[in-house]
């Protein structure tokens, strides 16, 4: 496959930026999917030892992307506990 696409760079050079950025592309999409399943609340991989993990967390934790208008350093507790 990789084979195929060198000798059709070679022949067609205007493919390159193509490939370049179809492939970030897909990269990028699999970092964002893996820090997804890494670092979101919502997801539980270990049940036994942390079945709820959404209420562990502070409510200064930022585990949004990105924020635009919340500075989460400055929040306060504002829901009970279990």
């Amino acid at each position: 496959m990789f084979r195929l696409m060198f000798s059709q760079a070679k022949k067609h050079p205007s493919l390159i930026p193509l490939f370049i950025f179809i492939g970030a592309g897909g990269s990028g999409a699999a970092l964002y999917i893996m820090r997804l399943a890494m670092f979101n609340p919502d997801v539980c991989w270990d049940k036994k030892n942390n079945p709820e993990p959404w209420n562990k967390m502070a409510p200064t934790d930022q585990y949004k992307f990105y924020s635009v208008n919340v500075d989460y350093s400055k929040l306060k507790k504002d829901r009970p506990d279990f």
